[in-house]
């Protein structure tokens, strides 16, 4: 056990190494350590996580030999290294891969030959210098070896430092950005990010005309300090925290108790990110901005196992989920302490029925959990940061006794004990804990460019490095310095030159060109309506493309069967079609020639004029319909808002 503690302290010297880690897919023309890192990355540790680490991890360690991580492997076991770098066939890790080996690895079970072969590759591609790094550390030694002093550089502003750090990223990588989006892809963009919507025609227009210089910047702080702003930043945040309701009233219930008007509230002000996670976490309203607070924990209805699970994505950014048993088998740094340290936090509390109030016990709440070997330990209040909350814990004879002393008000419905455990918690979370911003500024990255730094953004933890490890550690440091300014941040993402390229341009991890998103069900209600030429707001719209679309992004790009349905006769997007006097429908079916139908319908939709072969087609398609203009029109119209462009961000 003291060996393994010790070497997480190694893990981040290791991981500086060429050769620990790495992009999926090493780019043409880069040297033996980076196809080293590729293959690791991508075809050698999910293969051992699936058929070894059960075995040879953190849960056992048969031969002292543990898969689970880079730095372990090369260290080898108690027979010795089992990888010989650059020579797959005197390796013992890939020898006993044959079918004819004595001893056979995996047991009772077979690799293909693709999943050999990852190995094989990956060994002859490891550079000798990684096993003599390996056996450099003195894995014994208190405290491993003297990390240097990490000096991070100074940039005028995050969005420099995101164009610097990434540019110099690229040239490492030798990948060539794509180009930059045009101006009318970008501002599309920008309206579908910071106000939920695609632009309207006017809108799109008066961007287009204004002078160049400085316009993107001018427009970027008009939409931050706008309504809509906040109440698209309430909708990822509403989702990221509580998921998608279970029940059809669920978005009504957090509309009425208050849940949405405290986040749109935080939002609009622009206030710190910690303290709104300290309110949310704490769930104790002290006035009417916060009243709907205490939502996040009272929504789990006494389930601190499922609040528990909730917290640690927002203050550790990363699930906990797989430490309720155990260890977590792959994330050695993740204890079965941490899961039940933040069940404790939070067992002592009981929501109060009539109410959305979350009472505190001042006594009890002391439990112990069981690890697999059977051994009791108690719960105490552990963060993932090290640090812990101090508590006195009673003597296993000793029977506590409640008392209105130990209360501040011993008479409210909503009692708040002196010492106030999940408050204590929250403190400790939102104070000098650097994984908050660390989570934070993932996640909004994730939301603005498409993936995470670290990917996926709720799995923050030695199993996932990040792509951009200097560009993550300094965003972190500069949003915790500038008191978590959320909109400070968000504007520097959008205006950054990543967020502003054309698709293509290299690995996804390397953010050398915009990655495909496909729309929120918000976004997509309001855009509709907008292309329609209508008011963007419509509850009902809305809560119907929610059913069909529920996730936050969208995980699956191929509509389902209940997505197809609901975009090929939703009574709801056609009745946006409907042929009535002004609108849009009537005033492209009055136009005398079907390509000038077609123009203004893909002005209107898309906000670009079509292509030759997309004119031809969609004029051919307005003459077959000629007996019946305005409905061949509302044939296009509907083809177009449901297409693959429309539904994707630009």
């Amino acid at each position: 056990m003291r060996r393994r503690i010790i070497l997480a302290a190694c893990l981040p010297w290791l991981a500086a190494a060429p050769w620990a880690g790495g992009a999926e897919a090493a780019a043409p023309g880069t040297n033996s350590a980076a196809r080293a890192a590729a293959l690791w990355t991508a075809r050698v540790q999910p293969v051992l996580d699936v058929n070894c680490v059960k075995c040879h991890g953190p849960l056992q360690q048969k031969g002292g030999l543990e898969l689970d991580n880079l730095a372990m492997l090369l260290k080898g076991g108690e027979d010795g290294p089992v990888v010989v770098p650059g020579h797959p066939q005197q390796s013992r890790l890939v020898k006993a891969l044959a079918a004819d080996a004595d001893p056979h690895m995996p047991p009772k079970k077979q690799l293909t030959e693709a999943e050999q072969a990852g190995l094989r590759d990956w060994v002859a591609a490891l550079p000798v210098e990684a096993l003599a790094a390996t056996n450099a550390v003195n894995l014994t030694a208190p405290g491993g070896p003297a990390a240097a002093p990490v000096i991070p550089r100074e940039f005028a502003d995050p969005t420099v430092a995101i164009d610097t750090l990434l540019a110099e990223d690229w040239r490492a990588r030798k990948v060539t950005p794509a180009a930059p989006a045009p101006d009318r892809v970008w501002c599309r963009r920008v309206y579908l990010d910071l106000a939920g919507r695609t632009p309207t025609a006017t809108e799109l227009l008066e961007f287009l005309t204004a002078p160049e210089a400085g316009r993107r910047a001018e427009l970027v702080d008009r939409l931050l300090h706008g309504p809509e702003y906040p109440v698209r930043m309430r909708e990822l945040w509403d989702f990221f925290l509580l998921g998608r309701p279970k029940r059809e009233n669920g978005n009504d219930q957090r509309q009425e108790k208050g849940w949405w008007p405290f986040l749109e509230q935080a939002f609009q002000a622009n206030r710190p990110w910690n303290e709104i996670v300290r309110d949310f976490l704490v769930a104790r309203p002290t006035s009417s901005a916060d009243r709907g607070a205490a939502w996040f924990v009272y929504s789990r209805r006494n389930d601190h196992q499922a609040i528990a699970e909730a917290v640690a994505p927002v203050v550790y950014g990363t699930r906990i989920d797989c430490a309720q048993c155990h260890d977590h088998p792959l994330a050695r740094e993740i204890k079965q302490a941490h899961y039940w340290g933040l069940v404790a936090a939070y067992n002592r509390s009981k929501n109060v029925e009539g109410e959305t109030g979350v009472a505190e016990s001042a006594i009890g709440g002391f439990v112990n959990f069981t690890n697999l070997k059977k051994e009791s330990q108690p719960a105490i209040v552990a963060l993932l940061t090290g640090r812990t909350v101090a508590e006195t814990r009673p003597a296993a004879e000793q029977k506590e006794e409640d008392a209105d002393d130990k209360y501040l008000d011993p008479k409210a419905k909503v009692k708040v004990p002196k010492f106030s455990r999940r408050a204590a918690f929250a403190d400790a979370a939102t104070k000098d804990n650097p994984l908050l911003a660390r989570a934070f500024v993932n996640r909004t990255w994730a939301a603005f460019l498409g993936r995470g730094i670290v990917q996926p953004p709720d799995q923050m933890n030695a199993r996932n490095a990040p792509s951009q490890p200097e560009l993550l550690a300094w965003l972190a440091a500069d949003f915790a310095a500038h008191n978590h300014d959320i909109r400070r941040l968000v504007r520097a993402l959008v205006l950054s030159r990543a967020y502003g390229l054309s698709p293509g341009g290299g690995p996804p991890e390397a953010f050398a060109g915009a990655l495909e998103r496909p729309l929120t069900a918000e976004q997509l209600a309001r855009s509709w309506r907008v292309a329609a030429g209508l008011t963007p707001g419509d509850d009902g719209l809305q809560k119907a493309a929610v059913i069909a679309v529920p996730l936050v992004p969208p995980a699956d790009y191929n509509a389902n069967y209940q997505q197809a349905q609901f975009l090929a006769r939703s009574p709801l997007l056609g009745a946006l079609l409907n042929p009535a006097p002004g609108g849009l429908v009537a005033r492209l079916a009055a136009l005398p020639q079907p390509a000038d139908r077609v123009r203004e319908a893909f002005l209107a939709v898309d906000q670009r004029s079509p292509d030759a072969e997309e004119a031809a087609r969609a004029a051919a398609l307005l003459q077959a319909g000629e007996a019946d203009p305005a409905a061949a029109v509302r044939d296009l119209l509907w083809a177009l808002l449901t297409s693959a462009e429309f539904l994707t961000m630009p």
